[in-house]
C-alpha cells in the first residue's frame, strides 16, 4: 500500500484574492445558478433541470427536455453548495438543498435507479447505452454531490439515495452471471466511488470502481456488443452515424488502462477517469495503475498542454489531437476539462508529492478556470481560446461554443457549476500531509489545523498572491516541540525563490528535491517562514514543434499568463508585435480590473493599409518593406479578458 495521506480538512481560507472569489460564489453564483436551473434566467438554452426530476417523480406531466446528461447540471450545483454550508451556515440555502434532495428522492425508482431521461422517455431502455449516454456519468456526479453533503452537514438522505443508486450499480455490473460486464463512455463514476469507499468503508464500492476501471478497452468490445443488441440504433448523430461507438480512443477505450500511453479523445473524460485511477492506485498501492497515471500525464502536459492549463484542441469531439498541435483561435480547450486537469493533478500529488503537478494545477487553476467565469458571477465560457477575433465567430459554425463574450447560460451547462464546485472546495488543493511531512501546494491565505509528531498545530499562512509573491507562515498551537517536514512547492515559474526562517536567511540548495523545498527541524509555537518568490513578468516561447506559435511570445507573471485584448490596444491585435528588448513595465488595472496588475512594453503596429486603386488586391507584390509605428502594449490577466465587452484578444504576440 502507498504512504496514507491524512485528513487536513480543518483548513480556512483567508486570502484577499480569494475571498473575493469565495464572496462572489456565495452570494451570486450559487443563486444565479439556482434560478438557471429552474429556468428563471433570460438564456437563450433554458436548462430544464429541476423540472425533469418534477416529471420523473410524478409531480407534475410533460416530456424530458434538455441533454441525456442534464441530471449532473443540478448534482453538481448541490455539492457547490455543500461546499458552501461546510464554510458556513446559512439555513435557507440548506432548507433549500434539502427539498431537492427529497426531489431527487422522490424520482429515485424502487430498484435505485435514478436518472431522470430514461425515466420519463425510455425505461425500456435503461443500461442499453453506456457507450453514448451518460448514466453512469450522472450517478458519479450524484455520488460526488452526496458525499459532499455527507461530509458538509451530516445529514445522511443523499447519501443514502447515492448508496441505493450504487448498490444497484453493483447488482447490474461485474463479471458474475447476468451481469453486464460494461464501462461508462463517459468517465466520472469511477472517481466518485473512490470517494464514496472512503467516506463509508464499504469494500463493495472500492471493488465496482476497480472493475469500471480494468474493464475498459478489454476485448470482445463491450460498446460494439451493446451496439448490435440495440439494433445498431444510435444515440448522437452529430458527427456521423454511431461515431462516438465506433471511435474507441473518443472515451478512452481503445486499449485496457495499463496499455495506454498517449492522452487522446475527449478531453473532459480522459482527465476524469485518470483521476479515478489515480485514486485507485493511491488507495491499492497499485504501481502499474500508478505507472498508467504517469505515462498519461506526461504526454499530456509535455505534448499537449496550452500555456493557460487549457485541455483539448479541437471543437471535434470536444478532444485532443497530436502532439504539439496546439492552435491558438480554434482551440476547445472546455473549462471543464481545466477543472477534470485540476482534481487530477490533486489526485498525483496524493500518489507522488512532486512540484511539476501542483505547478500545473495552478496553471489551470489561475488562468483557464477562472477564465471561465465572468468577473460578475452570471456569465460563463464554455470554451477558453488563446485568440479571439469576433469576426470570424458571426455566422460560423467552425468554432462550436467559441465566443467573444460570456454567456448566461448553456443548453449543455456542465462548465458553470463545475467552476462553482471546484472554487468551493478549494480548502483540499493547498496542502497534503503524509505522515510527518506537511506539503503546502498553493499558496492561497488559510489557517490550517492539523495532527503532526503527536501534537495539534495550526499553520497560518498569508500572502497578496498572486500580486505579489510574499508569502509568511507561522506555526502555533502546539504545547511542546514536534520534529517534522514543513514542505514549501517552488514554483516552476520562479528562477529565483529564497526563504527565511525565524528571520535567518536559509540555503535552498540541500533542502530542494521534486520542486519542495524540505524544512525538517523541530518545530515550535511561534515559529516563522517567510518565502519569498519574485515575480518580475516574463516571456514566454513554446517547444519548436508546436508550428502555430513559431516566432511568438507570451507573457508570464508569477503564475498567471498575460494577453492583449482589444479594449487597451485597439484593434487588429495580429498587426501587433513585441520586440525583443522591450522593457516590460507592472501597472495597476482600472475599473473593472482595478484589482489585477497589467503589464505595459513599447511595441510596435505594423502597417495594415490596404491598396487604394479602385480594385483592391487580396495579395500584392512585396515592393517595400512593412513599416511599423510605436505603440504602448498593455497585456491583462488572462482570466480577467471579456469582461469589458466584445473586442478581440490574443495570448501569443509576435517577437520583432
Amino acid at each position: 500500500m502507498s504512504t496514507p495521506v491524512q485528513d487536513v480538512s480543518h483548513v480556512r481560507l483567508d486570502d484577499p484574492f480569494w475571498n473575493a472569489y469565495r464572496q462572489l460564489i456565495r452570494e451570486v453564483v450559487i443563486p444565479y445558478q439556482w434560478e438557471a436551473l429552474n429556468d428563471r434566467v433570460d438564456a437563450a438554452e433554458p436548462s430544464h433541470a429541476i423540472d425533469n426530476f418534477r416529471i420523473a417523480a410524478g409531480q407534475r406531466q410533460g416530456d424530458h427536455h434538455g441533454m441525456v446528461f442534464q441530471d449532473s447540471d443540478v448534482t453538481k450545483w448541490l455539492e457547490a453548495v455543500a461546499y458552501q454550508l461546510a464554510q458556513a451556515p446559512d439555513p435557507a440555502l440548506e432548507a433549500t438543498a434539502d427539498e431537492v434532495i427529497a426531489l431527487i428522492g422522490a424520482a429515485q425508482q424502487p430498484d435505485g435507479y435514478l436518472n431522470t431521461y430514461f425515466t420519463v422517455k425510455a425505461p425500456a431502455a435503461r443500461w442499453t447505452n453506456l457507450a453514448e449516454c451518460h448514466e453512469l456519468y450522472c450517478a458519479g456526479h450524484l455520488i460526488e454531490a452526496a458525499v459532499a453533503y455527507y461530509q458538509a452537514t451530516g445529514k445522511t438522505a443523499l447519501l443514502d439515495i447515492a448508496r441505493r443508486l450504487t448498490d444497484h450499480i453493483d447488482q447490474v455490473f461485474g463479471p458474475g452471471p447476468g451481469q453486464l460486464p460494461g464501462y461508462p463512455g463517459h468517465p466520472e463514476i469511477e472517481l466518485a466511488l473512490m470517494r464514496l469507499y472512503e467516506v463509508t468503508d464499504e469494500p463493495r464500492y472500492l471493488v465496482l470502481g476497480r472493475y469500471f476501471i480494468e474493464q475498459r478497452g478489454q476485448q470482445p468490445h463491450y460498446y460494439d456488443a451493446e451496439y448490435e443488441r440495440r439494433g445498431r440504433t444510435f444515440h448522437w448523430p452529430s458527427h456521423g452515424p454511431a461515431w462516438m461507438i465506433k471511435d474507441k480512443a473518443y472515451s478512452q477505450a481503445h486499449a485496457p488502462v495499463l496499455k495506454q500511453d498517449k492522452a487522446v479523445g475527449h478531453a473532459v473524460r480522459l482527465l476524469y477517469l485518470y483521476t479515478g485511477v489515480a485514486h485507485l492506485a493511491r488507495l491499492t498501492g497499485d504501481a502499474d495503475q500508478a505507472a498508467a497515471c504517469r505515462r498519461i500525464w506526461d504526454n499530456l502536459t509535455q505534448r499537449q498542454l496550452y500555456v493557460t492549463g487549457g485541455v483539448g484542441a479541437q471543437s471535434h469531439g470536444e478532444s485532443l489531437t497530436c502532439d504539439f498541435d496546439l492552435p491558438n483561435d480554434t482551440a476547445y480547450a472546455e473549462t471543464c476539462a481545466s477543472v477534470a486537469l485540476v482534481m487530477f493533478a490533486r489526485r498525483m500529488l496524493e500518489l507522488s508529492p512532486e512540484g511539476r503537478y501542483a505547478d500545473v494545477l495552478e496553471r489551470a487553476l489561475y488562468n483557464t478556470v477562472l477564465a471561465g467565469m465572468a468577473l460578475d458571477g452570471r456569465h460563463f465560457f464554455y470554451v477558453n481560446p488563446l485568440e479571439v477575433h469576433p469576426a470570424t465567430l458571426a455566422g460560423s459554425h467552425r468554432y462550436d461554443h467559441v465566443h467573444a463574450v460570456r454567456q448566461r447560460w448553456f443548453g449543455c451547462a456542465c462548465c458553470p457549476p463545475n467552476i462553482a464546485r471546484l472554487l468551493g472546495a478549494l480548502e483540499d488543493y493547498v496542502y497534503l500531509q503524509r505522515e510527518d511531512q506537511l506539503y503546502v501546494h498553493l499558496y492561497v491565505g488559510s489557517d490550517l489545523g492539523f495532527q503532526i509528531a503527536g501534537q495539534p498545530w495550526q499553520l497560518r499562512q498569508r500572502s497578496d498572491y498572486p500580486w505579489q509573491g510574499n508569502i509568511g507562515f507561522e506555526l502555533a498551537g502546539a504545547s511542546q516541540g514536534g520534529t517534522f517536514t514543513l514542505a514549501l512547492r517552488l514554483p516552476d515559474w520562479c528562477p529565483a525563490p529564497a526563504v527565511r526562517l525565524n528571520g535567518a536567511p536559509v540555503d535552498l540548495a540541500p533542502l530542494t528535491r521534486d520542486g519542495y523545498c524540505h524544512l525538517r527541524r523541530e518545530w515550535h509555537a511561534g515559529d516563522r517562514v517567510e518565502l519569498d518568490l519574485p515575480m518580475p513578468t516574463q516571456r514566454l516561447r513554446a517547444h519548436p514543434q508546436v508550428r502555430q506559435l513559431a516566432g511568438k511570445v507570451a507573457l508570464q507573471r508569477g503564475p498567471l499568463v498575460y494577453c492583449l485584448e482589444q479594449a487597451d490596444n485597439g484593434a487588429d491585435l495580429h498587426n501587433l508585435s513585441l520586440p525583443p528588448t522591450a522593457a516590460l513595465q507592472d501597472v495597476q488595472g482600472h475599473a473593472p480590473l482595478s484589482h489585477a496588475v497589467q503589464v505595459q512594453a513599447e511595441g510596435q503596429r505594423w502597417d495594415a493599409t490596404a491598396p487604394t486603386d479602385a480594385s483592391p488586391a487580396l495579395y500584392r507584390l512585396a515592393s517595400t518593406p512593412p513599416r511599423a509605428t510605436p505603440q504602448r502594449l498593455t497585456f491583462i490577466p488572462y482570466f480577467a479578458w471579456a469582461n469589458r465587452g466584445e473586442g478581440e484578444m490574443r495570448v501569443w504576440v509576435d517577437e520583432r
